[in-house]
């Protein structure tokens, strides 16, 4: 059975990769490190050594099973790119992509280097979407290594927010998605740094998704901007 998703922009969860590490500003609050010790703690067999990397075989095929066509977002526990997960095994879980026809695979990485090393050893069909994560201007050159990705969709995730960007280059970018971070100790958003996005996706015609304000009580805050929500995608 497919893991439904709460995530608005996606509808289904697959995570072949479990558990990761910390590598930039936007990790230090990790939703899945805090899920995965729960997840550890109720015996689930996948988190017995918690946030460890850990790739699962067993875990490869379960989208050929799914035959009602969705929106997939791949290791959202984890980042498929990174250094723990060998090349060979990468390439197992774009196997069962590539022949998973019937649904659209969304990546997402904030290892833009290792992607961009590695693209070119991966098969890229139509129905795989690869994106990076940028949280503040620090880290705006992931962009440039996204796009030398031959995938069909591009797109960042500036989730969370954490500073406000200016005139980021949104060349051969299809989809930017904007989010506040939630949870414990969830650091601020300004609604002027999402307008600034959206305004430059309007004027680059890229689809912009406004994700949520965040905040302790993410429910309570909403995901209006500006009177209304932006749930565009490519």
């Amino acid at each position: 059975m497919a893991q439904k998703s709460a995530i608005e922009w996606t509808e289904t969860t697959w995570n072949p990769v479990t558990g990761c590490t910390k590598i930039s500003t936007g990790c230090e609050n990790c939703y899945a490190e805090r899920l995965a010790k729960r997840l550890k703690a109720m015996g689930q067999p996948n988190y017995r050594n918690g946030f460890r990397v850990a790739c699962h075989d067993h875990a490869l095929g379960l989208p050929l099973t799914w035959k009602k066509p969705q929106m997939v977002f791949v290791n959202s526990m984890s980042d498929l790119f990174h250094q723990a997960v060998p090349l060979e095994f990468i390439r197992k879980v774009f196997e069962t992509m590539n022949s998973a026809k019937q649904h659209k695979f969304q990546i997402l990485t904030k290892r833009s280097g290792r992607l961009r090393e590695l693209a070119s050893e991966l098969e890229w069909t139509d129905n795989i979407w690869m994106g990076v994560t940028v949280e503040t201007a620090d880290f705006v050159a992931r962009l440039d290594d996204l796009r030398h990705v031959p995938a069909s969709v591009r797109f960042v995730s500036f989730e969370p927010l954490l500073s406000r960007l200016g005139a980021v280059d949104l060349a051969d970018i299809h989809w930017a998605i904007v989010g506040g971070e939630s949870g414990p100790g969830a650091r601020t958003i300004e609604a002027d740094w999402v307008r600034e996005i959206r305004d430059l996706c309007m004027e680059k015609e890229v689809a912009f998704f406004f994700k949520q304000w965040g905040g302790v009580n993410k429910k309570k805050a909403g995901r209006i901007l500006d009177g209304r929500k932006w749930d565009q995608i490519p």
